[in-house]
């Protein structure tokens, strides 16, 4: 098998690679419906843990470049009163799907406060993709495509305009974002089958 190879006499299977990826956005912009689509696709269910106050995760299992990879995606409420819980959650991640909805243009101006919260929470070389979510409702578009491409451009990350209902560029997001993740490799961690929701120092791998 390639990618990271078998244990000590082709006996023991590698771990799979763990990487925590945190959604975040305003409320009602569509983050829990991108996770599921992403994570619950037909004839291939994930395994959903549910949190208390206004926290979730799905593990979604891929494999790149023949490297058996898992995937927690936190899914982070954008409600107002729950702000300083889900930032709490951006410590220690690897990655980050920004989303905002196209009908919606508080969602988008709220995108800097957002990226703020990243950089001081998850540093500034953490990788981040933007997406502009419900693109299927092109009649109620409030945020023309070219704001989100020059807003992406100016924060160095990329950007796709999303439809979870339509499953439009989901795989490809999440795709790109993992990519971008393990090519650093340096922020990859072994998956030890266990998960805390005190996310702290422990899944911190990036030091400097």
């Amino acid at each position: 098998m390639a990618g990271l190879g078998a244990g000590p006499g082709g006996a023991a299977e590698p771990r799979p690679l763990l990487v925590k990826i945190v959604m975040a956005g305003e409320s009602c912009v569509g983050k829990t419906s991108i996770v599921r689509r992403y994570t619950e696709p037909a004839g291939s269910p994930a395994t959903s843990y549910m949190a208390t106050i206004g926290i979730d995760f799905k593990v979604k299992p891929v494999m790149f470049n023949d490297t058996r990879v898992k995937l927690q995606i936190w899914d982070t409420a954008g409600q107002e009163r729950f702000h300083t819980l889900s930032t709490s959650y951006f410590r220690g991640a690897q990655g980050f799907v920004l989303v905002y909805d196209i009908t919606n243009l508080k969602s988008f101006q709220s995108i800097t406060v957002w990226m703020n919260d990243i950089y001081e929470k998850a540093g500034d070389e953490v990788d981040v993709i933007l997406l502009g979510n419900k693109c299927d409702k092109e009649s109620e578009r409030v945020v023309p495509k070219q704001k989100g491409e020059k807003l992406a451009w100016e924060y160095g990350m990329p950007f796709f305009e999303t439809s979870a209902k339509e499953n439009v560029n989901i795989e490809h997001a999440f795709s790109v974002l993992t990519k971008e993740i393990l090519e650093k490799k340096s922020c990859v961690l072994h998956d030890l089958d266990v998960v805390s929701l005190d996310e702290t120092k422990k899944r911190t791998c990036c030091a400097f």
